[in-house]
């Protein structure tokens, strides 16, 4: 059976991935006031709106920060394991997040992180030099003890690349099994040399104690492409805060 282009079996699984990917991420609100970009419920408003959310006005080590300076050159190793697997795509209203399957990991400091979800913001969360990138893409991962790891892909227009080929559902809720199988080590830039501190969600409750790995290369996508997620999400980039001492650290 087919379901405008998508087999039966594609969208069964991608509706199990999904709710695995909610279930495990921290990009849905459920039990938790409504919070947005906007002026009354915005980042400056986070931390009023629910004692849940204290953190984003008192934490120290939030994210993201802009990346300036120099960096030490000891960074705990990195390795990624990506592969290709079934995916889908939905639209959260707030940002647009693609689930993926189990069997994606990520290795960092001798420890292992599984891929969870990626999503997007626009403009760019982190900044470099106080520069914005027009899009960045968050990959979130999770150990198994419910650590947090999240690596940051800048994204600037400069020719079609896989990101030109997602479908993204215009309605909020709205969600859209792939295909075809989706290899997320092909949204990495070519060269996967990162910068990495710790810091905390960009989004309520804004929980520390989260690696950031951020890639110092960028990724190309297509003018267009970049502009249609900018159009269904808006700008969802939460303000830059200060390092408060935290180390910044480069790797290869």
């Amino acid at each position: 059976m087919r379901w405008r282009g998508y087999t039966f079996a594609s969208v069964f699984v991608a509706c199990v991935i999904s709710m695995l990917a909610l279930a495990a991420g921290d990009e849905h609100r459920d039990g938790h006031p409504e919070w947005d970009y906007g002026r009354d419920l915005g980042p400056e408003h986070w931390a009023e709106i629910d004692p849940a959310f204290a953190t984003c006005g008192t934490g120290q080590r939030q994210s993201p920060i802009d990346i300036s300076g120099e960096a030490s050159s000891d960074a705990p190793p990195v390795s990624f394991a990506y592969r290709a697997g079934p995916a889908s795509v939905v639209n959260l209203g707030h940002t647009v997040q693609v689930n993926v399957a189990p069997g994606n990991s990520l290795e960092f400091g001798g420890e292992s992180y599984e891929l969870v979800q990626f999503h997007f913001h626009t403009p760019s969360e982190n900044t470099f030099e106080g520069a914005h990138h027009p899009l960045e893409i968050h990959f979130v991962h999770r150990d198994g003890a419910g650590r947090l790891a999240v690596v940051s892909v800048m994204v600037r227009a400069g020719g079609a690349g896989p990101l030109d080929l997602l479908p993204m559902p215009g309605e909020v809720g709205g969600t859209v099994a792939l295909d075809a199988p989706l290899n997320p080590f092909d949204m990495l830039p070519d060269d996967t040399g990162y910068l990495t501190f710790e810091g905390s969600l960009t989004t309520p409750p804004c929980s520390e104690g989260v690696h950031w790995i951020v890639m110092r290369s960028h990724a190309v996508a297509g003018d267009e492409a970049i502009a249609h997620i900018a159009a269904l999400i808006g700008p969802n980039n939460r303000p830059t805060h200060p390092l408060n001492g935290r180390l910044l650290q480069a790797g290869e």
